[in-house]
Formats: structure tokens, C-alpha cells, sequence
């Protein structure tokens, strides 16, 4: 249903009464961060991993789509008529109260607007990377825990999971380390470096995590953690990739000399 459609149409909601379904849309949400859950009422709702797959998919393209392209994408290695009738079974095994998140018609299919954490996050982490975006507290706050989960990790079989799992990883951590960089900045060490760490836990070998979170170390006057940070990213590049660490993360480290001392030694 979308918002020019809205009318009051009566669903049955568990254990029982009778809600609106604009009034249904307020209270369920879509959750695709860690792990697939519709959420009602602040509940998981059991669907089978046919439905879940079609809500996930349309809520990973977020517009209208002809029934068509959804079942051949969905079921790709199957004939057309199975596939048509595997998208029909996946929307007629919804639960009765489940089925006003999908806005439906003869030939097209269309998640309607609920919340999903994917969404929300992904907007979170454009507002972090945007330099001429005011810092607000209701971004800066937390934010790290909202990026802390990949996109449906453990679904590995469908391709376009994957490439917007890539999609989301890549934006998540430029947008950890914008947050940990402005949170140093702010003066808020604990919060940058817990940033810093989760972006460094995300991607291990990305140098340019392990920068943001030396420099809020260095920043906070903590010399000894920032030449262990240094270290540990030193001997992951050279275990894993064969590589030193680069001019410019090393000049980082050099500008304190105590912090130079500690790397020395540590050779």
C-alpha cells in the first residue's frame, strides 16, 4: 500500500482485536543487519525462508517491480511457470497479518513503507561521510552500535545478497571511521575509539581504519596504545599481504616520538 492508496482497512492481529493497517505499518519492522526478522509488535514473526527471501529482495530494491523479474531472479534455475509459482507460494505463505508489508497488483510487487534497519543505516552512514552535514547528537550517539552488523551474512546463495552485502560493508566502514575521526575531534575519545575498533574489527587489513583509531589514541594522549595499534597493523599487512604499513601511516606515528621509541624497540 502506498502512501496515495492509504485507506483504513481492517487486519487480524495475534492474539487477537483488530488494528488498521496504517496502524499496522507503524508498529512492524524489517530487520536485515545480522540476521532476517519482521518484526511485530516487538516480536519476530516466523515466515519461511521463501517469504523471507522475497521481503528481503524487495526491500533491497525498494520500488515497484513486475512479479516477473522478481520470480526469475529469485528463482533463477528453475523454468519460468515454477518460478511464477514458487513467488505466489512465498506470498500466499505470509501469515494474514503479515501480508499489507507487500503492496501488491496484477503484475507488479512493492515492500510498502515500513522501517527497515538497513535503510535507516545506510542513511546514518551518508550523513557521517557528508563533511558539509552537521554533526548531531542523534547521529554521533550509538552510531557505531547501528553499524556495527553486516547485511544477511549467513545468506551466501543468492547473488544479489552478495553484491549488496559489498555494497553496504564498503559504506558502513568509510562511515565508522568519518564517525571515529569526528568524534576525536569532539573530544570524545571513548566513543571514537570504540568506532575505530569496530571498523578495524569489520576489515583487519584496511589501513585506513587502523589510522583513525591510532589517531584518537594519539589524540587522548594514549602513546602506548596507538604504538600497539601500530604494531598489530604493522604485523597483520606484512602476514597476511606482505606489505609495510604506508609513509603516511608511519608519519603519523612518527610525529610523537615517544610512540616512534615503542616501534623501534618492538622490532
Amino acid at each position: 500500500m502506498t502512501g496515495a492508496q492509504a485507506r483504513v482497512v481492517l487486519c487480524c492481529l495475534p492474539p487477537g482485536g483488530w488494528l488498521p493497517v496504517t496502524a499496522f505499518i507503524s508498529v512492524v519492522h524489517l530487520q536485515l543487519l545480522g540476521t532476517f526478522q519482521l518484526v511485530l509488535n516487538h516480536q519476530a514473526v516466523p515466515i519461511t525462508i521463501g517469504s523471507q527471501r522475497l521481503i528481503a529482495f524487495l526491500a533491497l530494491h525498494d520500488r515497484l517491480l513486475p512479479r516477473m523479474y522478481i520470480a526469475g531472479v529469485l528463482w533463477p534455475n528453475v523454468p519460468t511457470a515454477r518460478a511464477n509459482a514458487n513467488l505466489r507460494a512465498g506470498l500466499w505463505r505470509l501469515p494474514a497479518f503479515c501480508r499489507p508489508v507487500i503492496d501488491q497488483s496484477a503484475q507488479h510487487l512493492r515492500l510498502t513503507n515500513l522501517p527497515v534497519d538497513l535503510r535507516d543505516a545506510t542513511a546514518l552512514a551518508h550523513r557521517l561521510l557528508d563533511r558539509t552535514e552537521h554533526s548531531v547528537e542523534s547521529d554521533l550517539g550509538g552510531a557505531g552500535r547501528k553499524l556495527s552488523s553486516e547485511l544477511l551474512p549467513t545468506w551466501y546463495d543468492d547473488d544479489w545478497v552478495v553484491t549488496e552485502r559489498e555494497r553496504f560493508h564498503q559504506l558502513r566502514l568509510h562511515a565508522l571511521e568519518a564517525l571515529c575521526d569526528r568524534l576525536t575531534t569532539l573530544g570524545r575519545y571513548g566513543e571514537a575509539i570504540d568506532a575505530g575498533l569496530a571498523s578495524v574489527t569489520a576489515e583487519p587489513l584496511r589501513e585506513s581504519a587502523h589510522r583513525v583509531l591510532i589517531s584518537a589514541h594519539l589524540a587522548e594522549g594514549n602513546r602506548g596504545e596507538a604504538a600497539r595499534q601500530y604494531q598489530l597493523c604493522r604485523q597483520l599487512l606484512r602476514d597476511e599481504l606482505g606489505v609495510e604499513p604506508s609513509n603516511s601511516l608511519r608519519e603519523l606515528v612518527c610525529r610523537d616520538r615517544q610512540v616512534l621509541a615503542g616501534t623501534v624497540a618492538a622490532r
